[in-house]
C-alpha cells in the first residue's frame, strides 16, 4: 500500500481530536473533524482557534498561517463525510465502540484508506482483527496536548503492512512530531511506563500518606514538569481511568495495574478534570 496523504478524517472532537486537527491543518492537510455531538464540535472549533492563537503568541506561526490552517478544517456531525486518505480515531477507550466505528469506516472508505487509532492501551491487533483489510490498520498515538507534545507512537500489529506504518510515521514527522515505531503491546511504551506514576500516587492518596497538593508538589520538585494529579486533570480523569482499566484487563489482572477506586468514583461523579471544571482541583 502506497498513496499520497492529502485529506484526513478525525473521528472524535474532544481534546485529542481538536489538537490533532490543529497540527494536521498546520502541516497543510485538509481535515474533516467529526463528532456525533454538536456541542463537542462547537467546543472543538473554539479549541482549535485557541491552539492556533497560542502558536501565534509564541511566535511559532504567523497570523496568515493561523487563518490558512483554520480554513483547512471542516467540522461535521455527518458520518458519511468521514472519508479520506487516512482516518484517525480519537474516541473513548472502549473496544466495542472502536470496533463498531472501524467497521463503519471500512464500509464507506476505499480499501487503501489507512485506518489509524489514537488508542493509548487497546491492542491494535484486536482492532485490526475485526476490520476488513486489516493490513491498513495502524496505531497513531498522540500525547496530550497534541498540538504541543512532540511524541507520536506508531504501532504496528502483526497484520499491519510495513508500508502503512512507514507512511504514518512520515506523516507524523511532516506534522513536526518525533515519531517512534512500536510493536503492539498493552500500553505500548509510554503508557506502560507512566501507569505507575498515576497509580502509585492514587495509592498514596488512598492510604492517607499525603494529600493531592503535597504529592504534586513533591513530584514537581523532583523534576517532573507536572504532578500526577494535575496531569490526570489535564488528560481527563475518565480517559486516564479507562486506560488503566484496559491495561489491567490486558495484563490478566496483574496487581500493579489495578485501577483506583478513588478514580472510579470521580468518573461516576462526573469529576473528569479540567474539561468538566472539577477533578482533583477546581477550575474556573
Amino acid at each position: 500500500m502506497k498513496k499520497e496523504i492529502h485529506k484526513i478524517g478525525i473521528a472524535g472532537a474532544g481534546t485529542m481530536g481538536s489538537g490533532i486537527a490543529t497540527v494536521a491543518a498546520l502541516a497543510g492537510l485538509e481535515v474533516l473533524l467529526y463528532d456525533i455531538r454538536g456541542e463537542a464540535l462547537d467546543h472543538a472549533a473554539s479549541s482549535v482557534t485557541k491552539n492556533l492563537e497560542g502558536a501565534v503568541k509564541r511566535g511559532k506561526i504567523s497570523e496568515e498561517d493561523k487563518d490558512r490552517a483554520f480554513h483547512r478544517i471542516s467540522f461535521s456531525g455527518d458520518f458519511s463525510k468521514l472519508t479520506g486518505d487516512l482516518i484517525i480515531e480519537a474516541v473513548l477507550e472502549k473496544f466495542e465502540l472502536k470496533k463498531e466505528l472501524f467497521q463503519k469506516l471500512a464500509a464507506q472508505n476505499s480499501s487503501d484508506c489507512i485506518l489509524s487509532s489514537n488508542t493509548s492501551s487497546i491492542p491494535i491487533t484486536r482492532i485490526a482483527a475485526v476490520t476488513p483489510h486489516p493490513e491498513r490498520v495502524v496505531g497513531m498515538h498522540f500525547f496530550n496536548p497534541p498540538h504541543i507534545m512532540k511524541l507520536v507512537e506508531v504501532i504496528s500489529a502483526p497484520q499491519t503492512d510495513p508500508e502503512v506504518a512507514r507512511q504514518v510515521k512520515a506523516l507524523a514527522e511532516r506534522m513536526g512530531k518525533r515519531a517512534v515505531n512500536v510493536k503492539d503491546a498493552p500500553g505500548f511504551i509510554v503508557n506502560r511506563v507512566a501507569r505507575p506514576y498515576y497509580l502509585e500516587a492514587l495509592k498514596l492518596l488512598e492510604e492517607g500518606v499525603a494529600n493531592v497538593e503535597e504529592i504534586d508538589r513533591l513530584m514537581s520538585a523532583s523534576g517532573f514538569r507536572m504532578g500526577p494529579f494535575r496531569l490526570m486533570d489535564l488528560i481527563g480523569i475518565d480517559s486516564n481511568h479507562y486506560t488503566s482499566s484496559s491495561m489491567y484487563e490486558s495484563f490478566y489482572h496483574e496487581a500493579r495495574f489495578r485501577p483506583s477506586r478513588i478514580q472510579e468514583q470521580m468518573v461516576e461523579a462526573g469529576k473528569h478534570g479540567r474539561k468538566s471544571g472539577e477533578g482533583f482541583y477546581k477550575y474556573g
